[in-house]
């Protein structure tokens, strides 16, 4: 559950960082999208870039299944390691942390053009920080690495969908930039405690 509850939490981090939804928001309200349109276009973006991560998550899990059948103690030292190395290096390179960033779109370009430009830069920007989870979820079995792959992908896509509305309505007001650039070390943290507390909880 220990891997559950860090995904869950990095899930719920990336749905709220802006550059996962912001730039469809912004070409929608350029454009002059209806909400329903906008909507339509982050769940089909939302769902380019969680199939993305989902796909390599799965490679990470079958690693992930087939270390914990030959080295027996992968599951319990050697993995929760990765973890805490992968969270110290997020917290390092917080600052050069980048995902997908669309900052303009030529006026010429057609509303399907535009569309299928969002989903595959979307698809092409994976979340590679939720992987680790997915190889410490391979070594609990099939089951675990299935659940983290829908866990990730309902709350990614819901959180874009929720944010892109409120915010189109101005329903709310944060510190976006604050959030973004903190990013890096939020994920890194969340990835060393769960590495932690995987030493202890197998």
């Amino acid at each position: 559950m220990t891997i559950i509850t860090g995904s869950l939490v990095l899930s719920i981090l990336h749905a709220l960082i802006p550059n996962h939804w912001l730039p469809v928001l912004a070409v929608g309200r350029k454009e002059n999208w209806s909400l329903s349109q906008t909507t339509s276009v982050t769940i089909i973006s939302g769902g380019a870039h969680a199939l993305s991560t989902v796909l390599i998550g799965l490679a990470f899990g079958f690693l992930g299944v087939k270390l914990s059948q030959h080295v027996l103690q992968f599951t319990h030292i050697i993995a929760p390691v990765i973890l805490i190395v992968l969270g110290l290096f997020f917290i390092y390179q917080h600052h050069k942390h980048k995902h997908f960033h669309l900052h303009s779109q030529p006026k010429a370009l057609s509303r399907n053009r535009i569309i299928a430009g969002l989903v595959i830069a979307m698809f092409f920007s994976p979340c590679f920080e939720i992987e680790a989870f997915f190889l410490m979820a391979g070594t609990q079995g099939w089951h675990h690495v299935i659940l983290l792959a829908l866990l990730y992908t309902i709350v990614t896509v819901t959180g874009m969908v929720i944010w892109v509305r409120l915010t189109y309505l101005k329903l709310i007001k944060l510190n976006w930039h604050t959030l973004e650039h903190n990013s890096g070390i939020i994920t890194g943290v969340t990835l060393i405690i769960t590495g932690i507390i995987s030493f202890f909880i197998q």
